[in-house]
Order: C-alpha cells, then sequence, then structure tokens
C-alpha cells in the first residue's frame, strides 16, 4: 500500500479540526496559542503534500512552508510576551479575565 495525497489530506484535516477545536473550546491563552499552531502545521503539510503530488519537480511548497515556520516562530514569541504581560497584570491568562484591559 502506498501513501498518496489522499492519506496527507485527511492528516490535515484531522489536524485542521483539532486546531480549530482547541482554540474553540479553550479559555487559556497558551491552549489557544497551541491551537493556532496546529491549524499552521496543517497548512505547511498541505503545501507540503500538493507541492510533492503536483509540483512536478518544484520545491514552491516547501519554500512556503518555511515561510509559515518563519511566520510561527513569530507568532509564538509575540503572543508568549503578550501573555506575560497578562499574567503581571492580572496574575491569569485566563482569556475571559483579560477583556477588562480594553482601552
Amino acid at each position: 500500500m502506498t501513501i498518496g495525497l489522499t492519506h496527507y489530506l485527511v492528516v490535515a484535516a484531522v489536524l485542521f479540526c483539532g486546531g480549530l477545536f482547541t482554540m474553540m473550546t479553550k479559555r487559556n491563552a497558551v491552549g489557544i496559542l497551541i491551537g493556532v499552531e496546529l491549524v499552521l502545521t496543517s497548512s505547511i503539510l498541505n503545501f507540503v503534500a500538493f507541492d510533492r503530488y503536483l509540483g512536478k519537480g518544484r520545491v514552491d511548497g516547501q519554500i512556503t512552508g518555511l515561510f509559515i515556520i518563519v511566520l510561527a516562530a513569530a507568532e509564538a514569541a509575540i503572543a508568549v510576551a503578550i501573555c506575560i504581560n497578562v499574567y503581571k497584570n492580572l496574575s491569569t491568562v485566563d482569556v475571559d479575565r483579560a477583556t477588562r484591559l480594553q482601552g
């Protein structure tokens, strides 16, 4: 049995649904960040899988995957800094309690 494009797309769909479910149900900011990372990982898997099976030798999907990894690293660094700042002010990272920080 060979692993085809459909197998990769199913795994990416499961990752995407898991990330979306995590983002919608978690109240903790760190849990929401994990959900965002799962969604970004599913998009990387889609780009690389389509590049492998439909790219005809090009590496566009892999380069796009690298850009998404850089974007995810920058997003995680900024989000962790925001979480630390919220924790200093409120002593919690619960996103429902952080609504009182609105300007």
